[in-house]
């Protein structure tokens, strides 16, 4: 069965738009200017800016006398106020059902914030798996992090299972490049931006994720990831699912969705697809700061996985009654290189 994974932030959800939403609250209930919506915009950074740094520039620039904890406690309920899965895209998302897909979240973030953004938008029941990078221990753009999410769909992730895999999502450097170095085909959400990395490209490109799985449903003659560049190119590779044993917890015996016809364009299915409007873009980084991992405990125990198991939240708990979905085990790293002298200036951080 072929496997659509989906970014969570401004690919099924427009995060962006929550979070202007709540910037508009936050400058009306202290009789701030309401145009400094676009110098919260700008800080926030697509949600990739830590938190704290977003509200202590706004506690400055405002002379705020509110705790930074405060703040970030209106920020934490404000944004999962204004949160939510558009019509279309779960519309989009039942089409892809409908044709025989089966469908995941790939997300960079905290587990607790985008546990929470799940289960308040309804989207859990309309997915098999998902996985975020927190309770993971690996972020896109590793192509590890796309062997859980299939793992976790009841979809295992060996032979040429990245020949019948597409991942959609809106940030190149994690989405895009991801796919790619995991031989996935993908579209990127362009949300009327160009595109400005020269070393990869996606296979297709689309306003939204309607768009987007319309294009994922016609595209049967769709070229692959270009030969030697990912998993789906080559044999089972060191760190990966391939060269592992089967989890104690077998995806084999989960409930499958009744099959469809495959590669066939929504349209056939009754459904139109419309361009989504811009929601903004992200800034060069891999993470979401949307971050509580207070939040874990409310939200992650009502979010289940296909492999009938749980991620395992910040406390290190798991769900009640199922075991938690096993998280395959890195190799060992190669020992750390001494220290530079202290004299010595310190090389700059890559980012």
């Amino acid at each position: 069965m072929p496997l659509l994974l989906l970014d969570l932030d401004n690919t099924l959800l427009p995060r962006d738009a929550a979070f202007r939403a709540w910037a508009q609250d936050f400058l009306l209930e202290r009789a701030l200017p309401p145009a400094d919506v676009e110098w919260l915009a700008t800080i926030d950074g697509g949600g990739y800016v830590p938190r704290s740094t977003v509200l202590s520039a706004a506690r400055r620039r405002y002379g705020l006398d509110e705790s930074l904890d405060r703040l970030l406690a209106h920020y934490r309920r404000g944004i999962n106020a204004h949160i939510h899965c558009p019509a279309r895209n779960l519309d989009a998302l039942r089409v892809a059902r409908a044709a025989g897909w089966t469908l995941g979240i790939v997300s960079n973030g905290g587990t607790g914030a985008q546990l929470e953004k799940i289960r308040r938008t309804g989207l859990g029941p309309m997915v098999d798996g998902w996985v975020i990078s927190e309770e993971a221990d690996c972020l896109k753009p590793d192509p590890l992090i796309f062997e859980i999410a299939a793992q976790r769909c009841g979809v295992a992730p060996t032979g040429d299972w990245a020949s019948h895999t597409w991942m959609v999502g809106d940030h190149a450097p994690a989405d895009i490049a991801g796919a790619e170095l995991a031989g996935l085909r993908s579209v990127w959400l362009h949300h009327g931006r160009p595109w400005a990395e020269p070393g990869y490209r996606p296979t297709l490109k689309a306003a939204g994720l309607p768009e987007a799985v319309g294009q994922v449903l016609a595209a049967r003659g769709a070229p692959s990831p270009r030969p030697g560049v990912g998993a789906g190119a080559t044999g089972p590779r060191r760190g990966s699912f391939a060269s592992r044993p089967a989890v104690s917890r077998s995806v084999a015996s989960a409930a499958l969705v009744e099959p469809g016809p495959t590669a066939q364009s929504g349209a056939h299915y009754g459904v139109q697809f419309l361009p989504s409007a811009p929601d903004g873009g992200h800034a060069p980084s891999v993470a979401h700061a949307d971050d509580d991992a207070s939040s874990a405990a409310a939200a992650g125990s009502a979010v289940r996985n296909r492999s009938d198991g749980f991620a395992r939240r910040p406390d290190g708990r798991t769900g009640t009654t199922p075991l938690p979905v096993p998280l395959p085990v890195r190799p060992a790293s190669p020992p750390s290189p001494p220290a530079p002298d202290a004299s010595e200036p310190s090389p700059a951080r890559a980012g």
